[in-house]
């Protein structure tokens, strides 16, 4: 805290009945912004709403303070307990004695289908699929959602372009962003891009359920989730509270990242999450000068590995440099160049994306409407 106002925001929330030392972490004030997070450690979230709303109102009556945001985080008693578990190792993931029935999972209100874009590993393009296959679906026509869900490193705000800081109407829910038709929430638009989040697994899966559940999503045909590199906490805390639909894995060609690829399929049919299929990005990079193909990462190996794990492979997104320039300046291809070939290929993988909902098997999707 440096500058006046944040000394006089904290100041005003040592004064708030109730708030305990310790409590408020990570506050910034930014161009009049105030975004912190309430620790409330082991306390019920609905009794500790009234606290949250204290410290906001309290935040919003300093001098010079626009709009303030505060998330709370902590970590309940059923989460501390222990838990029977098995104590072996398959394929780089836990097996649980007794994982939780699709039934049994949350559905979010007004959502009528959850897809989990997921990669075994950092750096295989994840965000950027996730983001087009989100485009790519409302460009078929459907109402679509977008949680950026990697904590640690959140990526969509700069893929589409946004800026500012999210509202409530009503002081219980935020509001989804919007930009290129698509809703959007992630925690990068609720603090300074700078700042990173040094947060524990527990703190950080409660401030994502929080983050998913206390947006207003409205009615949606289907809520894309852009997950976080591997196979750690967020990924089960999601798999295992969430109705999920499907989850999406995205692989490079090359085979160190086809053994990620692979945990990460392991993972979602562990806790009963239906794999819709793999997608290999970068496949193949094209010259724009000659057309020459040449296959930087290798050839043939996603397509192998979906083969023997018997999961469709969904589409194979070829390396271009306009997918890459149209990223880093917040319109991507599919909104930037519809009818390119890249965003074509995108197109398609919504398509099979759809096809792979109505086949799966293990459980049935929710019914997505084609709007005229």
């Amino acid at each position: 805290m440096t500058t006046p106002i944040a000394e006089a925001v904290h100041a005003a929330l040592t004064r708030v009945q109730g708030l305990s030392e310790g409590m408020i972490q990570g506050l910034t004030v930014k161009d009049g912004r105030v975004n912190f997070v309430l620790d409330i450690a082991r306390a019920d979230p609905a009794a500790m709403e009234p606290l949250r709303r204290a410290c906001v109102a309290a935040a919003e009556k300093v001098p010079g303070v626009a709009a303030v945001s505060a998330i709370m985080t902590g970590e309940s008693p059923a989460a501390q307990a222990p838990r029977a578990r098995q104590a072996t190792i398959n394929a780089g993931v836990a097996r649980e004695t007794a994982p939780p029935s699709p039934a049994a999972k949350a559905p979010l209100p007004g959502v009528a289908a959850i897809i989990g874009v997921a990669g075994g590993k950092g750096g295989v393009g994840k965000s950027t699929v996730a983001v087009n296959l989100a485009l790519a679906l409302s460009q078929l026509g459907l109402r679509i959602g977008l949680l950026d869900a990697d904590i640690y490193g959140p990526s969509v705000p700069r893929l589409l372009g946004l800026k500012g800081k999210p509202v409530s109407k009503d002081g219980k829910r935020l509001e989804p962003m919007e930009a290129h038709g698509l809703k959007a929430m992630s925690i990068g638009l609720l603090f300074d891009p700078d700042q990173a989040a040094i947060w524990r697994g527990p703190v950080a899966t409660t401030a994502l359920n929080q983050l998913m559940t206390d947006t207003n999503w409205g009615e949606l045909d289907a809520l894309i989730i852009d997950m976080p590199p591997g196979t750690g906490d967020i990924h089960l805390t999601l798999a295992q509270r969430v109705a999920m639909t499907g989850a999406v894995v995205v692989s490079t060609p090359q085979d160190i990242a086809l053994i990620d690829a692979r945990k990460g399929l392991a993972m979602f049919r562990r806790v009963a999450v239906p794999v819709l299929g793999i997608v290999e990005n970068m496949s193949v990079y094209v010259c724009p000068n000659c057309g020459h193909e040449d296959h930087i990462f290798g050839d043939g190996g996603v397509k192998a590995t979906a083969k023997e794990l018997d999961v469709p492979l969904l589409g194979e997104i070829p390396l271009r440099r306009p997918i890459r320039e149209t990223s880093d300046a917040g319109t991507p291809i599919v909104a930037h160049a519809p009818d390119s070939a890249e965003a074509r290929a995108f197109v398609k993988l919504a398509e099979n994306v759809l096809n792979a909902m109505s086949a799966a098997d293990t459980r049935p999707a929710p019914r997505i409407v084609m709007l005229p």
